[in-house]
């Protein structure tokens, strides 16, 4: 297996897709927010002292995902043509369940996308709560599935 992300003399390049075939791309990622179970109250009551947090993290992964090219040196500026961001509150962790899923029509893929929309949206929470609680944890950020594309379909177990 070879890095497709540096050259033949071992320089990081962008790789060329200009004769890859475009095809409908798919890609979801997931990670969660562990926190105390007083701060994930406040996301449930709506009593977050900066405003709804996951309406704004929501709208934060989305802008992120668009953004990707510019954030990640060598990821292809794409033509984005869907993003979801779900934020789900769980009692269980305590804390807040993300996932993301991107779609384009393209030669490359949309994985550094949904994690980047995942990510950000998480950092967004965080963020948006850090006045209750400092030791929130980020955790599992991942692919949990790709469609589309040479490599084919991938589903993480």
């Amino acid at each position: 297996m070879s890095l497709t992300h540096i050259d033949e003399r071992g320089a990081a390049r962008m790789v060329d897709v200009s004769g890859k075939a475009e095809t409908a791309r798919e890609a979801s990622a997931a990670c969660h927010v562990t926190m105390r179970a007083e701060t994930l109250a406040l996301v449930t009551a709506g009593t977050a002292k900066k405003g709804d947090v996951l309406a704004t993290a929501r709208i934060a992964g989305i802008m992120a995902a668009k953004r990707t090219s510019e954030l990640i040196p060598l990821c292809h500026p794409l033509a984005i043509a869907g993003v979801i961001v779900e934020l789900e509150p769980d009692a269980a962790l305590p804390g807040i369940r993300i996932a993301a899923t991107v779609k384009t029509t393209g030669p490359t893929g949309v994985e550094m996308e949904a994690l980047t929309a995942a990510s950000v949206a998480a950092l967004t929470v965080y963020d948006m709560l850090k006045a209750a609680e400092r030791e929130m944890r980020i955790e599992g950020l991942r692919v949990i599935r790709k469609s589309g594309g040479k490599s084919g379909d991938f589903r993480q177990e």
